[in-house]
């Protein structure tokens, strides 16, 4: 498998992923546009595969219950979401160097999209989260 590589804009914070990739998601929740302006474009990978140069600069914001966002600290670009206790680790899809070879999935919490955009790539959408999909929004 080939190693993915990514990292934040100013280069404080880099990441390889050694394993596999789901699909991307795009969640639509009011969370993630906060933090991202438009919605979270993110895959998932096992945390045993991931390896981050540059931790230290990272900084975890707990947005709910079970969920945290991780961010670099230096430049501010969002770069990680967590569940409490899961075993993967979702990265943002923009976050990874080109080529990426990541393939779009499916949208979640379309319900809850901004009003000034359409969702029309044809993906299939959940008005919330898809069962079976660890999501806190």
């Amino acid at each position: 498998m080939t190693e993915r590589l990514g990292g934040c804009l100013c280069g404080a914070v880099r990441f390889a992923v050694s394993g596999p990739l789901r699909e991307v998601v795009f969640c639509h929740c009011s969370q993630c546009r906060r933090q991202t302006g438009l919605y979270y474009a993110s895959t998932n990978a096992a945390r045993a595969d991931v390896a981050i140069s540059g931790e230290g600069e990272i900084t975890w914001y707990g947005s709910s219950a079970h969920g945290r966002r991780g961010f670099c600290r230096q430049c501010g670009s969002a770069l990680f979401w967590s569940y409490e206790g899961a075993e993967g680790i979702s990265i943002q899809a923009g976050a990874f160097d080109q080529p990426s070879g990541l393939q779009p999935g499916y949208h979640i919490f379309a319900a809850d999209k901004a009003d000034f955009y359409e969702i029309a790539d044809g993906l299939q959408q959940f008005a919330k989260g898809r069962p079976g999909l660890l999501t806190d929004g």
